[in-house]
């Protein structure tokens, strides 16, 4: 049974991104792991020697009753989506968001992580430092990134970025048996240009590895890497899509400026990375 791990601050924003997170347990006949996590204020003792645990345990006691006062909330979601079979455990910790969700992902044995993101500018928000950036160049599992106001709809087709790397072959496998879990199609691109060092031999192996698979592979000559993605989106109703952690710096590049205002609005799906070595 494969265990979603889904942090959560109880925001319109996270509870959007649970819903995807039930319907991907579903999908998967997965179980989920609610993670809330917060950080206590630092209180220099030497002003408040005598009420110093005072504070904290007043702190610790109000996330604690709010954690308590918010899961109803979220059960009552998975009710409402006829999803309240599946199983659910939780968590609250303190401390760092994303040490706490690498510790989590050991001790509880996570194979998937689901977040939302927020602000205008959701993919931005994602990939340039934030709480959702900063988990995905330091996860070690793949990572669902849900943009603040996109409901969950089925997902019929998967979107997967490649440069035909024996690396990027492993993370399409993986996203192989996904799609057929999902009973979804795979659009593969490779944007091919002037400096681009892979062999039509290559490609053509490819091809003939996954030619019973849901897969569809499309070269196309750019030097508008950018830009070509995002038209890939669009041209194929990408529903989902996925690419490769290789490099904080290429999505730093990828979705940036302009480019990130437009995907968030006008091609907002969810982003599952998938971290490779």
């Amino acid at each position: 049974m494969k265990r979603i791990l889904f942090p959560t601050d109880f925001s319109d924003v996270a509870n959007n991104a649970f819903v995807h997170a039930l319907e991907l347990a579903k999908t998967l006949q997965g179980e989920l792991i609610v993670l809330h996590s917060f950080e206590l204020p630092v209180v220099d003792n030497q002003f408040f020697p005598e009420n110093y645990m005072v504070i904290y345990e007043s702190l610790e006691l109000a996330q604690f009753d709010m954690f308590k006062d918010e899961i109803p909330k979220l059960r009552a979601i998975a009710q409402e989506r006829q999803l309240d079979k599946i199983k659910m455990t939780h968590r609250l910790m303190d401390g760092d968001l994303t040490f706490n969700i690498k510790k989590a992902i050991i001790e509880d044995k996570i194979d998937f992580v689901v977040m939302g993101t927020s602000g205008a500018s959701g993919w931005q928000s994602f990939f340039m430092g934030t709480n959702s950036g900063n988990v995905i160049t330091e996860t070690s599992v793949p990572m669902l990134c849900v943009p603040h106001d996109v409901p969950f709809k089925k997902v019929q087709t998967i979107g997967f970025t490649t440069r035909f790397r024996p690396k990027d072959k492993k993370a399409l496998k993986s996203v192989v048996k996904i799609a057929h879990k999902m009973k979804a199609q795979i659009k593969c691109l490779y944007v091919k240009t002037n400096e681009s060092d892979v062999a039509q031999d290559t490609v053509k192996e490819w091809e003939s590895e996954f030619e019973k698979e849901p897969i569809t592979f499309s070269v196309i000559p750019s030097n508008e890497v950018k830009e070509t993605i995002l038209d890939f989106i669009l041209q194929k109703d990408i529903d989902m899509l996925t690419m490769l952690t290789y490099k904080r710096g290429f999505f730093e590049n990828l979705f940036h400026s302009s480019l990130t205002k437009k995907i968030a609005t006008e091609y907002s799906i969810p982003v599952l990375a998938i971290p490779i070595e």
